[in-house]
């Protein structure tokens, strides 16, 4: 399967398709706890709680991108 990544309007990165994710050190974050459907949604609000993944913040930041 191609991984697809979708830019949303004024909200998250969706991640579709199978991913490694890793962080600046080069350790593999696990995404397991936060996929759903074979799905991760990433922060590119800069204000979520529980980066790389969103929390919804940029709802609530009035993020626009």
């Amino acid at each position: 399967m191609t991984v697809e990544i979708k830019v949303r309007a004024n909200g998250p990165y969706k991640v579709t398709g199978k991913v490694r994710l890793v962080d600046a050190e080069g350790n593999e974050i696990d995404t397991a706890p936060h996929e759903k459907d074979g799905t991760i949604v990433l922060c590119r609000c800069g204000k979520s709680k529980t980066k790389p993944f969103c929390d919804k913040s940029h709802k609530t930041a009035c993020f626009r991108g």
